[in-house]
């Protein structure tokens, strides 16, 4: 395959990438909306654990684990961030 080849595959990956992420976001709100019915924490470092193991056992590579965890550290900040309450005073 030459680069245009590639990108093409790359631009089709990403798509596929989003929808995935956005499938893990609603995910996400729908638990924050319950972590607030039962005032549970937003930030359960022992669940991130969990999250990090696995993703590190069904990684086949070609990242390395500690890229696998830096994408889900990241992955998992913008989730939590989604969790918390909207704060009425900030500005979109």
């Amino acid at each position: 395959m030459e680069i245009a080849d590639w990108r093409k595959k790359i631009d089709q990956l990403d798509e596929q990438i989003v929808l995935l992420l956005s499938e893990r976001a609603a995910a996400a709100v729908a638990i924050g909306k319950l972590k607030q019915k039962t005032a549970s924490a937003i930030y359960e470092p022992q669940r991130e654990q969990t999250v990090f193991e696995h993703v590190l056992k069904v990684n086949p590579g070609p990242l390395t684990g500690a890229q696998v965890q830096d994408l889900y550290e990241r992955i998992m900040d913008v989730m939590r961030s989604l969790q918390r309450p909207a704060d009425p005073d900030a500005k979109a």
